[in-house]
């Protein structure tokens, strides 16, 4: 039986080969119908590259920003600041003439680090510039004063467990990505409480400073004990360490009135223009509206947010209106962890199958260089030719891997995402810093960041097909869907846990911790297998089929169910 079901489906292929299979099933076309559609794009993509760069629109994002900055400053989630912000965009959207201008209410964490002071007391007086980190705790109202070890790592602390104990630690760790130093803000506080420090104080991550702490949210555990932490600069991790090095004593005061509330009130702001054809359908454009409570969050979001808005504005003024909504959100907590996307992507995942792609500006609105995009081989054919039409303002790449805190929740679902990639070479110079302010902006840095963004969105809000995607449209958990294009089968399953043991054997663990072992044995080389999960990395098999179970509707769709037992 087994064999004779995959000769039946390897019959199917040669029927569909050369087709996509759009989500819905209704409009099968070769890759080269769609390259065809893409380019009747051309005189589009000009109009609005030409409004952005060089017309009446020149500029205006930039200086949006500026009166939004200068008039509301930094945005903490659960501040005042934060509240009249979104008050200021729900009355601007209104404004600007766009359409479904709303306020959908979450819950967001409310911190406020309070009064700080930090002295080195020995080996002489010296004043420390600290950042308390988001969710830290006091000190005692009388400060901690406490003799320091200086470590360069996590691993030279748990050597050093010992000497640790009652005293501050100052973590000295080198910066080598964002993404790799950024776990001892975030962790360094529970693994010195670990060996029994009384506070500590960590390293900016920055790849540059101006003796300038940069701040940041930061964890604890259950079970661990709290300690206050903030972080300090560069400069001043630097100096204890060669004064630590030579053996010199060095013993610091510490003061933090840190205080955390309860969750407080607060809101996604959304703004539409509605689509003519498939209203239903969402192209969704973002960047978060919260920031930290230094500077002036200008780059840190105002920027991504900005031309998010610009790129609505954009299409409305040149007349424009796509075949799908085109949804701006300006997100809420993200800086909390993508806490207001999170209560979004809660009430509105039900709907999941009509959303095309979601889209995030969150890592600056520098000179940008292309897009970064999350989807299967074929939607990135589909991006890459759309980006073809931006070559007159030479900005053409498309990259791998799609970064976002708040449009994770839909990637990790199989929805293709995708977020601006521009010069990030000096973005941790000013990143959750005191100059994260508009002086970082660059007017005609962020009218080619709108371009890029406007151009990319409308085009796909208005092809007649959605982009083919890893998304699981079924109801069942462990459902996938499979889509027939050349040749090859894209296959999601949603998982809370993938982890690749070889090459040959995958694990996949449930939500009630039942482990299921699929094994994919060589079969037909001619698949290439996809599997998009919770960390939003593919890995690709080739010459591998699984033990699934199929059930048909040919030619529109083919699901999985998994097969958790004997094969059928």
């Amino acid at each position: 039986m087994k064999y004779l079901f995959l000769i039946f489906f390897m019959n199917l292929l040669p029927q569909y080969a050369g087709k996509s299979l759009s989500r819905d099933g209704n409009y099968p076309k070769t890759f080269e119908d769609i390259r065809n559609e893409i380019a009747g794009y051309y005189d589009i993509a000009k109009a609005i590259i030409d409004l952005a760069v060089y017309g009446k629109a020149q500029n205006r994002s930039y200086e949006r920003l500026a009166v939004f900055a200068d008039t509301i400053g930094p945005r903490l989630s659960g501040s005042k600041n934060l509240d009249a912000a979104i008050k200021y965009m729900y009355s601007a959207l209104q404004k600007d003439g766009l359409e479904n201008v709303h306020l959908e209410p979450v819950k967001v964490p409310h911190w406020e680090r309070g009064e700080e002071f930090a002295m080195m007391l020995e080996p002489r007086n010296h004043s420390i510039a600290i950042l308390g980190l988001g969710s830290s705790v006091a000190t005692p109202p009388e400060g901690i004063t406490a003799e320091v070890i200086v470590v360069a790592s996590f691993d030279e602390l748990h050597r050093r467990a010992q000497e640790a104990k009652g005293k501050i630690v100052v973590y000295n760790q080198p910066f080598i990505t964002y993404g790799e130093t950024v776990r001892y803000r975030s962790l360094g506080a529970v693994e010195a409480a670990k060996v029994g420090a009384v506070a500590s104080l960590i390293r900016s991550v920055a790849s540059f400073s101006i003796d300038s702490p940069h701040t940041g949210w930061q964890n604890y555990q259950s079970g661990i004990p709290q300690i206050p932490t903030a972080c300090i600069s560069v400069e001043d991790a630097e100096m204890m360490s060669r004064m630590s090095f030579r053996g010199t004593k060095i013993v610091v005061y510490l003061k933090m009135g840190a205080r955390t509330y309860p969750d407080s009130a607060s809101f996604n702001t959304v703004a539409e223009i509605v689509g003519s054809k498939y209203p239903e359908q969402i192209v969704l454009v973002s960047g978060h509206l919260d920031s930290w409570d230094v500077g002036q969050g200008a780059m840190d979001d105002g920027g991504g947010a900005f031309i998010s808005w610009e790129a609505l504005t954009l299409i409305k003024d040149l007349g424009l209106r796509p075949k799908r909504t085109l949804r701006l959100v300006l997100w809420t907590g993200e800086e909390q962890g993508g806490i207001g996307a999170e209560q979004y992507y809660q009430l509105h995942k039900e709907n999941i199958s009509n959303f095309d792609i979601v889209m995030e500006s969150d890592e600056g609105t520098f000179k940008p260089s292309g897009l970064a995009f999350t989807g299967n081989a074929k939607a990135h054919d589909i991006v890459r030719e759309i980006m073809a039409l931006l070559l007159p303002i030479n900005i053409t790449e498309v990259y791998d891997a799609a970064d976002g805190t708040d449009i994770n929740f839909w990637m990790r679902d199989g929805v293709p995402g995708a977020s601006l990639r521009d010069d990030l070479s000096k973005y941790f110079w000013f990143h959750h810093s005191q100059g994260d302010t508009m002086t970082v902006q660059d007017p005609n840095q962020m009218n080619l960041c709108a371009a890029v963004w406007t151009v990319v969105s409308y085009i796909i809000a208005d092809m007649e097909e959605m982009l083919p995607s890893f998304l699981n449209t079924s109801k069942i958990s462990d459902e996938g869907m499979v889509s027939l294009w050349y040749d090859e089968v894209i296959i999601c399953m949603q998982t809370d846990h993938l982890q690749q043991e070889k090459y040959n054997k995958i694990n996949l663990s449930h939500q009630n911790n039942h482990c299921v072992e699929y094994i994919f044995i060589d079969l037909f080389s001619i698949f290439q297998i996809y599997f998009l999960y919770s960390n939003d990395v593919q890995l690709i098999f080739s010459s591998y089929t699984f033990k699934v179970r199929m059930c048909f509707s040919v030619p529109e769709q083919i699901y999985l169910s998994c097969f958790n037992g004997n094969v059928w």
